[in-house]
Order: C-alpha cells, then structure tokens, then sequence
C-alpha cells in the first residue's frame, strides 16, 4: 500500500509550518562516521540536501540545525548551507526553546527531524516531529511523519521539496 504524500501532508495542514530543527548526525548524514589515523574524524551528506534548503530559504522558512556532537563539522557543514547551528549542545530542548523564541514562532508550529532517542524531549515538544526513515523505532512511534530516505541519503531533501511543493501548489 503506497500513502499519497501529497494527501496526507494536507492534512497536516503544512501552512502551520513556520520554522524547521533538524538534527545532524543520522538526518544530514547516514550516522556512521570515518575515523582517520589521525584521530580526525569525518561524515558524508548528500549534496542534494543544499537544494533543498534553498528551496526552504526561498519560503522564508527559518530553520536551524542542533546537535549533540561536538565535531566542528557540524558547523563546517552548516557553514556550507548558510544555516544556523548550534553543536555540543547538551540539552536540545533548551536550544529549540531559545530557537523558537528567537524567530517568534511557537513549538506547536515547528518542525523537528530526528532519528535517535535523544531527539526525543524535542519531537514530543513540537507540533511536527518528522522521522527519517532508519530513525530508531522510538522516534518513529513519536512522528507524524516517516520520510522514504534515509537519514544522509536526500531525507532532507525530500522534507523540502514536500513542503516546497505544497506551497508552490497552495495545499
């Protein structure tokens, strides 16, 4: 049985959507990381994700990436895509409190994208918790939405172009 995303995030009503959280580790990336000899370490993302986000940017869509990890490819990455992040955070609600209080938009109207349980305390506060698709059953149990890709193969493209698509056609 294949769910007709189109009809289905109407029902969601996705012009209730004013800003987006996503996590890093295991959204932009598939999780895994690559350590090198000399202790460094590094992550692959998908190009594509770029696109998307501009996509979101041309909506004015605020949106932020925050993380558990302290790697500073985190901000090399967002760097890269010209969003806000915040990295070694330790308590990620904090930061979505702050972020949505920063940008004067209420949790109820915030997506957050997740993929592990310590995205949980964030998916349970915000009105759209979405999960990639290898998200761990936990975060999936909490979405209102799986994503198809999985988490460093274009799920964050694919979140975009959905609600890209759903503006661009007034849904």
């Amino acid at each position: 049985l294949k769910l007709n995303v189109g009809s289905y995030f109407r029902k969601l009503n996705l012009k209730k959507i004013q800003a987006v959280v996503f996590d890093f580790d295991g959204v932009f990336t598939n999780n895994r990381v690559i350590v090198r000899e000399d202790g460094n370490e590094s992550v692959i993302c998908n190009r594509s994700d770029g696109l998307g986000i501009e996509r979101l940017r041309k909506l004015n869509i605020p949106m932020v990436i925050i993380s558990t990890e302290q790697n500073p490819v985190v901000s090399m990455r967002a760097k890269k895509l010209k969003l806000p992040e915040k990295h070694g955070v330790k308590n990620k609600k904090i930061e979505l409190e702050k972020f949505a209080s920063s940008v004067n938009v209420k949790l109820k109207n915030i997506v957050f994208i997740g993929n592990d349980i310590n995205d949980l305390e964030c998916m349970n506060s915000v009105g759209f918790p979405i999960a990639v698709a290898d998200a761990f059953e936990e975060i999936k149990e909490v979405s209102i939405y799986t994503l198809t890709r999985n988490g460093g193969d274009g799920a964050v493209r694919e979140f975009c172009d959905l609600i890209y698509q759903s503006y661009k056609n007034g849904e």
